[in-house]
């Protein structure tokens, strides 16, 4: 993405968190709990939603199991589990870094 668009993404984003009454510090808490729950996780689908192998298994596993999935396709290894940040790029001053917002394929 370049500059332009990532800066009228941003200037979007922001007018849709005032719109709806969300400020940084909200969102920031949401996404340190995102971040949290992914720290935790030993297993993820491609939606992003993760099970530690602790207790009863997701429906979203089961199912995948059933299809014919194995339980290894969804384990994480540890460089998955923590994906790498483009180094060319600063991110300092992006209150969304490292969030799902900020990853270039936009998915």
């Amino acid at each position: 993405m370049d500059e332009r668009k990532r800066d009228c993404m941003v200037a979007y984003l922001r007018h849709r968190m005032q719109e709806f009454g969300i400020k940084p510090d909200d969102l920031a808490l949401v996404l340190a709990s995102d971040q949290s729950k992914q720290k935790h996780a030993r297993y993820r689908n491609a939606k992003g939603e993760v099970w530690s192998g602790e207790g009863e298994m997701p429906q979203w596993l089961r199912q995948a199991i059933r299809a014919g999935q194995s339980l290894q396709h969804f384990e994480l290894s540890a460089q998955a589990a923590a994906p790498q940040m483009d180094k060319t790029v600063d991110r300092s001053g992006d209150p969304f870094a490292g969030s799902p917002l900020a990853r270039r394929d936009g998915h």
